[in-house]
This record gives structure tokens, C-alpha cells and sequence, in this order.
């Protein structure tokens, strides 16, 4: 049942998250200066911006697969970054930097990857900082994932995708929410607990 519950709210988390990307995007204001991006030139990281996070999921996924019981307090935690993140992006309007990337990715899937006006706070960079706190105590896992979201922090500041409020801000949001969830999802980090505790 916890799983089923885990699987729904992922799901209506990306719903909710593709709506207020759809929102933010048409509500988008002006750009603002920036002390990173005012003083670099765009780079052609396209490439790592789009498939990068598609390696990093795929690896998590598997990751998850070979330990199901982990999926729940994961999913769950994934489901409240998103509905955290979705307000954030529907209270703030700041239009794109004029000068970035254009990626190459359109439709449904670039609103999914995050080629819209949703900001603040930069999920390319959060989330993989998500993985690396839920799967701390895996050292391989902690390092992959420290590793991903300072590097994709790197590829949209580069790309000028982001500013640099969205790419900082995004870790100390992440930490928060990680500790909202293990308040909201304790019985389902009990059993993740108890799994990494028994190997």
C-alpha cells in the first residue's frame, strides 16, 4: 500500500509541477542581472543538460529496483520536493537571462526537463542534492549524487538556464524539505533504516 501511495503522489507531483511550470512560464517578467552570468559567456552544454539528468534517473532507478523496499520513503520524498518546488515556481515570475542556451528538446518534454521559466529553485541541481541526503548512508550513492547536482549546478549556470540564486538556493530548500519528509514519512524511513542498517 505505502508503495502504491508513493507511486500516486510522484505522479501527482509531476502533474502539479507541469501546471505551475505551464503558469510560471506565461507570467514571466523581466530578466534581472546576475553577479555569475553577467560576467561569463553562455558555454554549448545542451547535451548535459538534457541528457544528463536521463543517465542520473536511470541509474537511480535501477538503484531502486535492486532494493524495492527503499522505493516508498524515496518516492514520497521525491512527490514533496516537487510539491514544495511547484510553489515556489508559482510565486516567482523573473523571466529567463536574455543571453542562454537554446536547448534543443521542445513540447511536453521540455517543460518536463525544465526548459521553461521555472527558476527558482533549480531542480537540476536540487534533486540530485535530494538523492545524495536520502541515500547518505551508501557511500557510492552519496558521492554519485553530490557529485551529479554540483555538476548540473555547473551546466545551467554555464548554460545560463538558471541564475545564481536558483542553483544555491536549491540546497539549503533541499535540506529542509529532506527533513520535512523524514517528519511526514517516518514509518517508510523506519524500513529504509532498517535495510541499510542490515547490510
Amino acid at each position: 500500500m505505502s508503495l502504491v501511495v508513493s507511486v500516486l503522489l510522484i505522479i501527482a507531483g509531476i502533474v502539479v509541477s507541469y501546471f505551475s511550470i505551464i503558469y510560471a512560464t506565461g507570467s514571466a517578467s523581466n530578466s534581472v542581472t546576475d553577479i555569475i552570468l553577467s560576467n561569463i559567456r553562455v558555454f554549448d552544454v545542451d547535451g548535459f543538460f538534457i541528457y544528463g539528468p536521463l543517465v542520473f534517473w536511470f541509474i537511480i532507478l535501477i538503484y531502486l529496483l535492486s532494493e524495492p523496499r527503499k522505493i516508498p520513503f524515496t518516492f514520497k520524498t521525491i512527490a514533496l520536493f516537487l510539491f514544495i518546488r511547484s510553489i515556489f515556481v508559482s510565486l516567482t515570475h523573473i523571466g529567463p537571462f536574455p543571453e542562454h542556451v537554446q536547448t534543443s528538446i521542445t513540447g511536453v518534454f521540455s517543460i518536463l526537463v525544465g526548459e521553461g521559466k521555472d527558476l527558482f529553485f533549480s531542480s537540476h541541481t536540487g534533486l540530485p542534492f535530494l538523492m545524495a541526503l536520502v541515500f547518505w548512508n551508501d557511500k557510492h550513492m552519496r558521492y554519485f549524487s553530490l557529485i551529479s547536482s554540483f555538476f548540473f549546478g555547473a551546466v545551467v549556470l554555464l548554460a545560463h538556464l538558471h541564475y545564481s540564486i536558483d542553483v544555491f538556493a536549491a540546497f539549503f530548500i533541499t535540506y529542509s524539505i529532506f527533513h520535512i519528509a523524514l517528519k511526514f514519512f517516518q514509518e517508510d524511513y523506519n524500513v529504509f533504516s532498517a535495510m541499510e542498517e542490515s547490510f
